[in-house]
């Protein structure tokens, strides 16, 4: 009987440990499993799953990454227009990002952020200026009421985007405390992560586009050329140089993004850069131009083309032209500091030079001259633009500055005209809150800056190669300062 029971013992102590180990190795696997989860679908409750696909029930959504200087998020504004409005989706409209706080690299050399890069960097930077209070819409300096009025393009203010998106009240975004909490700046982290292509998609709400101008021309009802290699391949030099391994392809964006697509099934479609350039032959990353067989893209393509400044930054732009230069002038544009045109300063100084000597022998003097420049005041001493300074019998020279009162005063109006609260979103749900209060005056001065030179009746010198001359040159062409 004691062999007996201690067998029994022995065996029922065994089994107890089996048992033990068994429920601490279940437990262990429950708990990487539910880390798993968490991690993977960390967006995810019942609010918030049903939150994304009511957002977009109404709408299907597009929403890209703006970056680089004003004028090159202009551009890529003007493709989101266009791209939105092929794919039939509400455009969500971004805000004016800081000069180069989000920067994609160079599409020629291959050496480019990727798209998710790209999309967290512009995401975290828009949540950055709603934090400081530093928040300005596109829409709040470009006038779009020509494009909103069209009942075929739809567009969303981000920050009520990021709010629906985020399932975060919208009033967050008005207050005029900076000081979020943590718990919802985690929460915005995680939005953005999933926007920008770095967690798995749920209930097809997010399709983050991956293709970028290595691998891509983006084109639209251009026969036979859906999938064939692009004109502009890198050389075998690049390729060796920089381990390259890309093929640029020209894709039909209706075709690899539109009804027949896995794409068209998402709520949200999210792009990288929307910015293109001619490049030997080609485009870097988006070639339409043209819709001869769709005439209604054919007529956003057309108005997209020139998108002015909203009346009170050319109000402002008008009034010192008229009111403080007076007479005719001529407007320098001179970018001397940024990038490849510091090294093209001397070639830069002398095509003015070439214009004013011509001036000085047909106008009367001092010939006005409007500057507007990147080369602050203190080192004009010892440039051509100093010489001219000093040279007051034959010229007399206009700067503006942040400080002028012309351009707060034009800061004021374009924050109280709030014409970005006015897109989508806001006014259809009633909401009424004062997001301008405790706002930081917007940066005007270039906008403004533009529209002065747009009135220079004696004529226009500009950096060659810079897009903002390119903008001020169609303001000119569009005869902006006469309407």
């Amino acid at each position: 009987m004691e062999v007996l029971t201690l067998k029994s013992n022995r065996l029922r102590k065994k089994a107890s440990n089996i048992t033990s180990r068994s429920i601490i190795a279940l437990l262990f696997l429950l708990i990487i499993l539910l880390y798993l989860i968490l991690t993977t679908y960390i967006f995810i409750d019942p609010e918030r799953s049903s939150q994304c696909l009511a957002t977009t029930h109404k709408h299907k959504l597009l929403w890209y990454a703006p970056h680089s200087g004003f004028s090159n998020q202009l551009s890529e504004f003007k493709n989101a227009v266009t791209m939105a409005a092929i794919l039939n989706r509400t455009l969500v409209v971004p805000p004016v990002l800081d000069h180069h706080a989000v920067a994609l690299g160079s599409c020629p050399k291959f050496r480019v952020s990727d798209p998710n890069q790209i999309r967290f960097a512009a995401w975290n930077h828009a949540i950055h200026l709603m934090r400081t209070n530093r928040y300005v819409s596109v829409a709040d300096v470009i006038d779009l009421s020509s494009l909103v009025s069209d009942s075929a393009l739809q567009f969303m203010d981000f920050r009520y985007f990021a709010s629906l998106f985020c399932n975060i009240d919208v009033n967050y975004f008005c207050v005029e405390d900076s000081k979020m909490e943590d718990s919802l700046l985690e929460k915005l982290k995680q939005c953005g992560s999933l926007l920008s292509g770095y967690n798995s998609d749920i209930n097809n709400c997010v399709y983050a586009v991956q293709d970028d101008c290595r691998t891509t021309v983006w084109t639209y009802q251009k026969d036979n050329e859906d999938g064939s290699l692009d004109s502009f391949q890198p050389d075998d030099q690049l390729k060796k140089k920089k381990k390259i391994s890309f093929v640029r392809r020209r894709k039909d964006v209706l075709l690899s993004l539109g009804p027949n697509s896995r794409a068209n099934s998402a709520s949200i479609l999210s792009f990288g850069s929307l910015f293109t350039s001619p490049h030997k032959g080609s485009e870097s990353y988006i070639d339409i131009h043209e819709a001869s067989r769709d005439q209604r893209i054919q007529s956003v393509i057309n108005r997209v083309e020139f998108l002015p400044f909203v009346n009170e930054i050319l109000d402002a732009g008008k009034a010192y032209a008229f009111h403080r230069v007076k007479s005719p002038f001529l407007c320098a544009q001179l970018r001397l500091l940024d990038g490849q045109f510091k090294n093209h300063r001397l070639a830069t100084f002398q095509g003015l030079k070439q214009k004013l000597d011509s001036l000085k022998q047909k106008e009367s003097l001092p010939v006005h001259v409007f500057v507007m420049t990147d080369l602050p005041l203190s080192n004009w001493s010892g440039t051509y633009l100093g010489d001219l300074a000093n040279d007051l019998d034959s010229f007399k020279l206009f700067v503006l500055s942040e400080n002028d009162d012309l351009i707060k005063e034009a800061a004021k109006k374009v924050l109280s005209g709030g014409h970005g609260m006015k897109l989508g979103g806001f006014n259809t749900n009633g909401i009424e809150k004062d997001c301008h209060k405790g706002q930081m005056l917007p940066d005007v001065l270039l906008h403004v800056e533009e529209t002065v030179c747009s009135c220079a009746s004696l004529g226009f010198v500009g950096t060659a190669g810079s897009t903002i001359a390119d903008s001020i040159e169609m303001m000119r062409k569009k005869q902006i300062c006469s309407r």
